[in-house]
């Protein structure tokens, strides 16, 4: 299977389609850590990741967010001592996209990078 993580998100408007459930069974298998909170509304994609100091959660918070300013989407990110949680959902449409499953594994790479 090749990684989604290679794909560049495209620019979403208040009417572009939120993803399918054939979409998301699609594309889950691509981003298997991530979890679908669909308690509420908006959907969205969160995963905790954890590491052993907190020099090394900055330096992931800051890879996170250099490639969020490059692709234009961007994730609600909370930072702590030994642990981030990221999550992913497209505001514009209230809800999960594409977009949001491309840039949970370009996450899952970067962690891989840095850990």
């Amino acid at each position: 299977m090749e990684s989604i993580a290679k794909e560049r998100c495209v620019a979403c408007r208040s009417d572009s389609p939120r993803v399918s459930e054939s979409q998301v069974r699609e594309l889950s298998p691509h981003i298997p850590a991530w979890e679908i909170i669909v308690t509420s509304e908006p959907h969205w994609l969160a995963r905790r990741f954890e590491f052993g100091d907190f020099s090394s959660v900055l330096d992931f918070a800051n890879a996170i967010g250099e490639v969020a300013g490059s692709e234009g989407h961007h994730p609600k990110l909370t930072v702590q001592w030994g642990m981030v949680e990221v999550e992913w959902w497209t505001y514009a449409i209230g809800g999960l996209h594409r977009n949001d499953f491309v840039m949970a594994a370009k996450t899952d790479e970067i962690y891989a990078r840095v850990k």
